[in-house]
């Protein structure tokens, strides 16, 4: 009976019928502290029974249907390495496309100011703030669990040019005005089906859904953000698939102009925008 540690090849394999590779190669190079990259080159390695323990562990986690990114703490977003938590929203691919916006309309050279409501792990405020060093970033959340995590993930990348404040949507940010105000809130209608599957079951509620058609906290940003833009400024807000014609409506009622639905790689609605005449 042949005893050796087996090959990480075959350890890969065999999880794979288990789940997915892509799900997999993350949670074994988790086990091994070593990153994904490095398992691509070292197939005919061996696992040593401690770390093939502590991949057997992950990979009943994920069959239960935790998250990849809640089981590693980590999950990529723009060029950063984040940590998240199960405080905070997993960052999605999708989102960077509010980050390219964003980005689009802050000049390289000025140094505006920013705000990133409900800002979870600190995703958008930090590539924001990275791409643009001379901006000043303000992150805001009504979680200061989530800020602790977004906080720690500023500090790991040296992103130094990004105040966080704890509190709802604008209540933090009273008597001061911005160039763009950035958000991706909770924007699932109450209810909704998708909220008892996949990854959405394990993230945190008051992130996710918003009234009876999704768009109450989306509402309340397009209201509020008059009394919080500079003129000119920008307002972006991610939303879902099919909310971008009553968004829009929203932005138009509130006396925006320049008024638009971007779409996605998928070419789906994703980020509509306005601008404060």
């Amino acid at each position: 009976m042949d005893t050796s540690p087996p090959r990480l090849d075959a350890v890969l394999r065999q999880a794979s019928e288990r789940i997915e590779m892509v799900d997999a190669r993350p949670l074994l190079a988790h086990a091994l502290d070593k990153p994904v990259s490095w398992l691509y080159a070292h197939g005919d390695e061996t696992v040593e029974a401690s770390a093939l323990r502590r991949f057997q562990a992950l990979l009943e986690a994920r069959e239960s249907g935790r998250p990849v990114a809640y089981l590693t703490g980590r999950r990529g977003f723009w060029t950063l390495d984040l940590a998240v938590t199960a405080d905070t929203l997993i960052p999605r691919p999708e989102t960077e496309l509010l980050v390219e916006l964003a980005l689009r309309r802050l000049p390289v050279a000025l140094p505006l100011r920013v705000a990133d409501l409900g800002t979870g792990s600190g995703a958008i405020a930090l590539a924001i703030a990275k791409e643009r060093p001379q901006c000043s970033v303000v992150a805001t959340d009504a979680s200061a669990a989530a800020l602790q995590v977004a906080r720690g993930n500023a500090h790991d990348h040296a992103i130094a040019n990004v105040q966080f404040r704890e509190g709802s949507w604008f209540a933090p940010l009273t008597g001061e005005r911005f160039d763009l105000i950035a958000s991706n809130p909770p924007y699932i209608a109450e209810g909704d089906a998708h909220l008892a599957q996949g990854d959405l079951r394990f993230e945190p509620a008051a992130a996710l859904s918003s009234g009876s058609d999704g768009l109450d906290d989306i509402r309340e940003l397009v209201r509020g953000a008059d009394d919080f833009l500079q003129a000119g400024g920008w307002l972006l807000l991610e939303h879902g698939v099919d909310q971008g014609a009553a968004i829009r409506r929203l932005f138009a009622a509130a006396g925006f102009v320049e008024i638009a639905t971007e779409r996605d790689l998928e070419s789906r609605d994703r980020v509509t925008l306005g601008r404060r005449p």
